[in-house]
C-alpha cells in the first residue's frame, strides 16, 4: 500500500509550482483531478512539442492524474466543484489572488463548509503586501530575490538554468501539506497553508542575504565556482577534458596539495593557506592549479583525485546526464504511458523502503472528464449539457 493512498486531492493548477507538489502527492498513491481549462488546459501543455507533440514540462510534472475540464467563470462550476470537494482530503491553488473568492472557492469559505479539508493556496508573492496581486513568473522571481543578481560570470548576470522559484514552491506546497495531514491526524480539522514562489525562494537566498547583511558585500558572481568556497569549480585536463573539484576544509586542502598537485608547499603559500585567503587570491591559485592540470590527462587526474579522496565530478552534459550509469545501477528510470505511447521517466527522488511509486499515465486533456462526473452523480444527459454549454 502507498503512504497516501486514500487521500484525495482536487487540484485547479497551471505550470510548474503546484503541478509538481500534486504530482509528488500522486507518486506515493494520492488521487490527483486536475481541474483544466476547457479552452487548452494547463498552459504548460503548450510550452512546447518536443516530447513526440508534447510539452517537456507537461510530461515531467503530470503524470497519474485525471484530467477534468471545467470552466470555473460557468455558472454551473461552483457545484461542480463543491461536490468535488466533499469528499477531498486537499486543495490545491494557484489561481491569481482574489479569484477563487470571486468563484465560490475561498479559502475561508471552504474551511466553515469542508472543516477536515485542506487548502493549499500558492501565489507568486503571497497574499497581502504591495506586490499581492503582481504578476510572477519564475524568472521574474529570479529577478526580484536576487538570485539573477549573484548568478553568471563576473561581467554577465544570469537566470538559473531551472525553474529555481517554481521547483522551491512546488516542493514547499508538497511538504507543507503533507505537515497539514500530520495536523489533521492530531487534531481533525483541516487548515490553510499559503506558499509563495517568492517566499520560497527568499529562504533559499539567505546565505546570500547574510553575506551582504553582515559582510556588507553581496557573494561575487563567479560562473560555475563556488562564490565562497576555493578552489571549488571546474578545471580543464590537459586532453581538454572538463571536471570540477570541491575542497571543504583545510585538511583536505593539505592533501589536495601534496597527493594531486605534488607540491605541498602550496598548501603553506600566506596566499593560500585559509579558505578566505584562496578565496581573495583565486585567480592567482586558479593559474597555478591549472598549469598543473594541464601537463596530465583526465584519466591521471581522476586516479589522483580518488587515491587522496578529493571531491571531484565530470562536467555532463544533459545528454551524459540522461545516460549517466548512476540512474541505470540504480534501477531509476520507469516508462510511464501517454497520449503518444510510453515515456521515459525518473522515479521520485525520495526512496522509501519496500514502496515502488506510482507511475501511472499522462492524462489526454479532459480524458476523464465524463467519468469523474458520472461518479458524482451527473447522467449522460447532463454531462453533455454541460459540454455543449461550455462548462466542461
Amino acid at each position: 500500500m502507498l503512504p497516501l493512498e486514500g487521500i484525495k486531492v482536487l487540484s485547479i493548477e497551471q505550470a510548474v509550482a503546484a503541478p509538481l507538489a500534486s504530482r509528488h502527492l500522486a507518486d506515493f498513491g494520492a488521487e490527483v483531478i486536475k481541474i483544466e481549462r476547457p479552452d487548452g488546459g494547463d498552459f504548460s501543455r503548450a510550452y512546447d512539442e518536443k516530447v513526440c507533440g508534447l510539452s517537456t514540462w507537461f510530461v515531467w510534472l503530470n503524470r497519474s492524474k485525471q484530467s477534468l475540464t471545467l470552466d470555473l467563470k460557468h455558472p454551473e462550476a461552483a457545484a461542480i466543484v463543491t461536490r468535488l470537494l466533499s469528499d477531498a482530503d486537499v486543495f490545491i491553488a494557484n489561481l491569481a489572488p482574489g479569484s477563487a473568492d470571486r468563484v465560490g472557492i475561498g479559502s475561508s469559505a471552504l474551511g466553515a463548509k469542508f472543516p477536515r479539508l485542506i487548502v493549499c493556496e500558492l501565489s507568486g508573492y503571497g497574499s497581502s503586501g504591495p506586490y499581492q496581486f503582481k504578476k510572477a513568473y519564475d524568472l521574474l522571481v529570479q529577478n526580484e530575490t536576487g538570485l539573477v543578481s549573484i548568478t553568471g560570470t563576473p561581467e554577465l548576470p544570469a537566470k538559473a538554468g531551472i525553474s529555481a522559484a517554481d521547483i522551491a514552491a512546488g516542493v514547499y506546497a508538497f511538504s507543507g501539506i503533507l505537515l497539514a495531514l500530520q495536523m489533521r491526524q492530531k487534531t481533525g480539522r483541516g487548515t490553510v497553508l499559503q506558499v509563495s514562489l517568492f517566499d520560497a525562494l527568499s529562504e533559499w537566498m539567505m546565505p546570500a542575504g547574510y553575506n551582504q547583511a553582515f559582510a556588507g558585500t553581496p557573494p561575487l558572481r563567479s560562473g560555475a565556482e563556488h562564490a565562497s568556497i576555493a578552489p571549488y569549480g571546474p578545471y580543464t585536463s590537459g586532453d581538454a577534458k572538463p571536471f570540477a573539484i570541491g575542497i571543504q576544509n583545510e585538511r583536505e586542502w593539505v592533501q589536495f596539495c601534496s597527493e594531486v598537485l605534488e607540491t605541498p608547499e602550496l598548501a603553506a603559500d600566506t596566499r593560500f593557506s585559509t579558505n578566505s585567503r584562496r578565496s581573495d587570491n583565486r585567480a592567482e591559485l586558479r593559474a597555478k592549479m591549472g598549469e598543473i592540470f594541464r601537463r596530465l590527462t583526465y584519466a591521471e587526474i581522476v586516479a589522483r583525485l580518488d587515491r587522496a579522496g578529493i571531491a571531484h565530478a565530470h562536467m555532463n552534459s544533459v545528454r551524459e546526464f540522461l545516460d549517466h550509469p548512476q540512474h541505470a545501477a540504480r534501477n531509476r528510470w520507469r516508462y510511464v504511458s501517454s497520449p503518444v505511447g510510453p515515456l521515459p521517466a525518473l522515479v521520485p527522488p525520495i526512496s522509501l523502503s519496500g514502496v515502488e511509486p506510482r507511475m501511472d499515465p499522462i492524462p489526454a486533456l479532459g480524458e476523464h472528464t465524463d467519468a469523474i462526473l458520472a461518479r458524482l452523480g451527473y447522467s449522460h444527459e447532463q454531462i453533455r449539457n454541460l459540454r455543449s454549454s461550455g462548462a466542461i
